[in-house]
């Protein structure tokens, strides 16, 4: 059956039956009930799994509604159809809907409120709520990542130390090849503290570790193993409550851009190590993990100037959206904004910098209906705490690392490289005659950057 005539059959009905006849449906109600595209049908047909009829008139065919009822509950499809064009995962992480999100079912910011990161970490992998689990550093896999990070230049930014500490951990792990769902876990337990271990500590802050020396559960949380790598001010209780509730909140949020890349990595059956390298690679970008810097930023000279008129009418002289508003996903305020704020509230020092974002929030509020989304909490905690202004974008990376080996556990269970998509060609057609060389003096072409457009985190 060509595609053409499956095309044909969904737009005929099933007319002209006799109407002492058992129900008949056509090709696209099939396909909805079976949750599957209409030339899936045929392949049913093929198999002997249905059987057609010719609709009346020869365009199109019939299929027998109970039978189709039977072969539902054998197969159990039933998914709804994505548009054409579009790319669909199945997933049993994050569900977004109704100006809320969900990990595994339940809501993810009650999870933050009553639980730690690692321990909404153990629950997104594994479905097991562990409280007062905590995640320990390999020691070769620390050292060579803190090797590796000590070598790289003064300047360098959170994100490339990152970057470098996964792939030396990778190096120093000889079972990152391990893809069963135990060696994908043990693989990750030990990651996500090497990466914050191997960050440097700011300021004369003893760095706090990530055990106690014989593992025991008065190990220290990620949450108060990262804040010296995030501020040189000593931590208040309150303070690593807010980054433990934002740690928690951003393990995962969906297919955001940097988990379809880890996904990706992993349909390759890529190691957990280098799924994380890939959602790092994409989180980089200023319209992902970076646009809480730009949050920062702005927030930080709303509190110098005392109102955030002036910036914001800045920023839209200059043609800049104002960060840290609006997400595409929710039509009110981002529940991880809404948590954070609330804890916010908490901490003493926090208060001209919430102050400053409320302000941001009501005077663009004049002309259009944004709301606060989580880069706008981040800057808040980022601002209050001393922070840099990567701070938030080093908390994203280590958050999200956890919700990357989530998805890579699903994706190892698919059916390997099966996200290979068709290039459309959009070149010359060939044959082409050889391009005449271009001098070695002529200056290289330029090209001006696309506009940045909203980040969607």
């Amino acid at each position: 059956m060509t595609h053409e005539a499956a095309r044909g059959a969904d737009t005929e009905g099933a007319g002209g039956e006799d109407p002492g006849e058992a129900r008949r449906l056509t090709t696209r109600e099939t396909a909805e009930q079976l949750g599957v595209k209409p030339e899936t049908v045929y392949a049913y047909v093929s198999r002997g799994q249905l059987s057609s009829r010719r609709a009346p008139g020869g365009r199109g065919s019939t299929f027998d509604a109970a039978e189709v009822a039977a072969l539902v509950r054998r197969t159990g499809r039933r998914e709804p159809v994505p548009a054409a064009g579009e790319l669909v995962f199945r997933t049993g992480i994050t569900l977004i809907e109704h100006d809320a999100y969900y990990f595994r079912g339940v809501d993810a910011t009650e999870l933050a409120r009553e639980y730690g990161y690692e321990e909404v970490a153990e629950w997104i992998w594994t479905g097991e709520l562990r409280p007062g689990i905590r995640f320990t550093a390999p020691p070769e896999s620390l050292a060579a990542a803190r090797r590796t990070v000590a070598a790289l230049p003064d300047h360098s930014g959170s994100t490339d130390r990152l970057r470098v500490a996964v792939s030396a951990a990778a190096a120093a792990d000889p079972l990152r090849f391990d893809l069963s769902p135990q060696g994908v876990l043990s693989s990750a337990r030990g990651l996500i503290p090497t990466l914050v271990a191997a960050l440097p500590v700011i300021g004369d802050q003893p760095p706090a570790e990530g055990h106690d020396g014989a593992g025991g559960a008065s190990a220290a949380t990620l949450a108060r193993q990262l804040w010296p790598r995030l501020s040189g001010r000593p931590a208040d209780a309150a303070s690593l409550a807010v980054l433990d509730a934002a740690l928690a909140l951003l393990t995962d949020h969906d297919l955001a851009a940097s988990t379809l890349a880890a996904r990706v990595a992993a349909s390759a059956h890529a190691h957990p190590y280098a799924v994380v390298s890939a959602g790092l690679g994409v989180l980089e970008g200023p319209l992902h993990g970076a646009a809480s810097g730009l949050a920062h930023r702005m927030l930080s000279e709303v509190v110098e100037r005392g109102s955030a008129s002036p910036v914001v009418a800045d920023h839209l002289r200059a043609g800049r959206h104002v960060p840290g508003l609006g997400h595409r996903l929710y039509t009110g305020e981002d529940p991880r904004a809404q948590v954070l704020f609330d804890l916010l509230e908490d901490v003493p020092q926090a208060a001209p910098a919430l102050a400053a974002a409320r302000d941001v929030v009501a005077t663009t509020a004049r002309h259009t209906p944004l709301h606060a989304n989580v880069d706008l909490a981040l800057a808040v905690l980022s601002v209050a705490s001393g922070m840099p202004a990567e701070a938030g974008e080093t908390v994203f990376a280590v958050a999200r690392t956890a919700g990357w080996i989530a998805h890579a556990l699903e994706e190892y269970r698919e059916r390997p490289l099966r996200m290979r998509p068709s290039g459309q060609y959009t070149g010359p057609r060939p044959p082409q005659p050889l391009p005449a060389p271009v001098p070695r003096w002529a200056p290289l072409p330029r090209t001006d950057p696309p506009p940045l457009d909203d980040p969607a985190n």
